[in-house]
């Protein structure tokens, strides 16, 4: 249906005349590549489409999130507006270290699961992930509120307050996080990406502006009361249309968990993804320590500038992370290395033209925000190394944990956790937003080099955007501490 929507063919009488003829040779080359995007029926052309619409969808996305956080910006003012991203950012850390790493262990299981037609296991996993996480944030809400109310003499008074209501979210952000792994592993990526990055900044967008016609007060403590409706609005709104697509893809019957298999899986993974969600925000809550609120707000409008360069990414790992596991399980190395080697063009390229708009654009997209952000775009500039540098090996530590080498991916995200907080401790104190931002970009360096010479030394593969050697025949694809046995996971 997606490709009779856009046949590329019909672009051909609207292309003019002298064009086709002096550049017959590209276009029809564009043209076939369109058609066998758009049209193709293979396992690449859906993996592509999917990236394509789950791009789109961040697309959009970035643009209303974008809008609500200008608004909401110019509705708070710097101080209460970098109040409530600093919290809003600790919250959305703890809502996704609180999913264990079940959003990409699922990825791995669900479709090992549907070709092994292991229905029990299946429906075992789209149930257990998401009760199992969603205990788990509540715990971790819990002890967050206890050990604010305990402490709160020793917390700055400001942050005393939207911290309690911080917690308050983490179980809905959790419920979010699993239900588009399990999206993701069945390709919805309509309910995987909607709810969360379309429905729930609308919502966020509505739901403050509706408390400020209120008489509310134009606080951070307002924007994250607002923040929790639509929080828990979107999640639940996401499981009802979740479980109605599961009652249809998935016989009915008993369900089967093995949650010490999933676990041992997803530890792992959850090292990797909560080091990779620390190492992606730490310089933000540090800078919230060390920094007055209004400049932590000059950053964070700095790095939302850049998200959308992030998105590439993003959709290109979303299309295409159950296919790593697919061909993988199924022990077809060449499908496997090519595959790898297209998701890295498609992550450079697209991530390298977006980030030069941006550097050009920033600066009018900064002062959207109010008449001080615009300070923060010679920022843009630092940043922007690292985010490109590491769009060069694609994602990488996807290609890894859905392969089997989960162990060791954790451990280099460790290292590179490390290595970020401990140059952001050293330069923020000393040269302030500009000492965070080198922090950051100096740390994605390094990941993108360690994760690079991973993917070698472990599959063969030259995961970098430029590289033209052959895969490596000499390496090993041995597993870690994975053992594959039937029934069991990749």
């Amino acid at each position: 249906m997606f490709a009779d929507m856009i046949p590329s063919r019909l672009l051909g009488p609207f292309i003019p005349g002298f064009a086709r003829t002096r550049w017959a040779g590209p276009i029809e080359k564009s043209l076939g590549l369109a058609d066998a995007v758009f049209a193709g029926e293979d396992e690449k052309a859906q993996s592509l489409r999917t990236a394509l619409v789950a791009f789109s969808i961040r697309i959009v996305s970035a643009f209303i999130a974008y809008i609500s956080q200008v608004l909401i910006a110019r509705w708070l003012g710097a101080h209460e507006y970098g109040i409530f991203v600093w919290v809003w950012v600790a919250a959305v850390i703890c809502g996704g270290l609180a999913c264990l790493g079940f959003p990409s262990a699922v990825v791995r299981f669900i479709p090992q699961y549907r070709v092994s037609k292991e229905t029990g296991l299946l429906r075992g996993i789209a149930f257990g992930s998401r009760v199992y996480s969603v205990l788990a944030a509540s715990l971790i809400a819990a002890f967050g509120i206890t050990i604010t109310y305990l402490f709160q003499e020793t917390i700055t008074s400001v942050y005393v307050l939207p911290l309690f209501l911080g917690a308050i979210c983490l179980p809905m952000l959790a419920l979010a996080e699993v239900q588009d792994g399990v999206a993701r592993a069945f390709s919805w990526v309509d309910i995987a990406l909607s709810p969360t990055y379309l429905l729930r900044p609308v919502l966020i967008l509505v739901a403050m502006a509706g408390a400020l016609i209120a008489g509310m007060e134009a606080t951070a403590a307002t924007a994250l009361i607002a923040s929790i409706a639509a929080t828990w609005f979107t999640s639940i709104v996401q499981m009802l249309i979740m479980n109605r697509r599961l009652a249809k893809a998935v016989p009915t019957g008993p369900r089967t968990l093995t949650p010490k298999i999933w676990i041992t899986v997803a530890l792992p993974i959850f090292l990797v993804e909560g080091f990779f969600t620390l190492l992606t925000n730490v310089d933000i809550i540090i800078a919230g320590a060390y920094l007055p609120p209004n400049e932590v707000a000059v950053y964070f409008a700095a790095v939302k500038t850049l998200a959308l360069v992030h998105f590439v990414y993003f959709a290109v790992k979303a299309g295409a992370a159950h296919r790593y596991a697919q061909y993988f399980t199924a022990g077809d190395k060449p499908q496997f290395e090519g595959f790898v080697r297209d998701t890295v063009k498609w992550t450079f390229w697209p991530s390298l033209g977006m980030a030069l708009l941006i550097l050009l654009t920033g600066k009018l997209l900064l002062s959207l925000f109010g008449a001080d952000f615009a300070d923060g775009y010679p920022l843009l500039f630092i940043l922007v190394i690292g985010i490109v540098t590491r769009a060069a090996i694609g994602p990488a530590e996807s290609v890894l944990n859905m392969s089997g080498h989960q162990n060791v991916c954790a451990a280099i995200y460790g290292v590179t956790l490390l290595v970020n907080v401990t140059l952001n401790l050293t330069l923020i104190p000393k040269f302030g937003l500009y000492g965070a931002a080198w922090a950051t970009t100096i740390a994605m360096i390094f990941e993108a080099a360690a994760l690079y010479s991973l993917t070698l030394r472990r599959l063969g593969i030259h995961m970098f955007v430029f590289s033209t050697h052959p895969p490596a025949s000499h390496a090993s694809t041995s597993q870690d501490s994975v053992t594959q046995t039937p029934g069991e996971h990749v």
